[in-house]
């Protein structure tokens, strides 16, 4: 179950990236459009330092790749730990609906973004880790050495 259990962690590494090549083609092009781009970037300048600057619903994919840079490293972690201890069913299955609902979220952030409905695709997410990690807890906390296959 290992390959299993690290599939949904390189699904989502991929889609992370998804997010930050759609966040370039957008941020790029609303940058030129307002008579700047990368050659008329300030020395140091940050993404940040864009917001109020191009529209918001621009920067949504921004705020979203912010995300994936966050909570993601929590799931994974848990990934990993589940993938060497022995993943069961119920881990590979929950990690897959943390990363479905995490792409969903990842979508409607970036396209709709009405923050109530964008907030429950976010607490089923954290759902899903919170089970997750309590099951990794489990796995390291009680593990039996003696019952480990040799």
């Amino acid at each position: 179950m290992q390959a299993q259990m690290l599939a949904p962690a390189a699904v989502l590494v991929l889609w992370s990236l998804v997010m930050l090549f759609w966040m370039a083609f957008t941020r790029l092009p609303a940058m030129k459009k307002l008579g700047g781009g990368l050659k008329d970037a300030k020395p140091g300048g940050r993404g940040q330092n864009l917001e109020g600057v191009i529209p918001d619903k621009i920067q949504w994919k921004a705020h979203n790749y912010a995300h994936l840079m966050e909570q993601p490293t929590i799931f994974y972690a848990t990934a990993l730990i589940l993938a060497v201890m022995g993943a069961g069913a119920l881990d590979v299955a929950l990690a897959w609906i943390y990363v479905a609902l995490r792409i969903v979220h990842s979508v409607y952030q970036a396209t709709v973004n009405v923050v109530k409905i964008r907030f429950l695709f976010f607490m089923l997410s954290t759902f899903a880790l919170l089970v997750l990690a309590v099951r990794a807890v489990m796995a390291t906390l009680l593990f039996d050495p003696g019952l480990a296959p040799s």
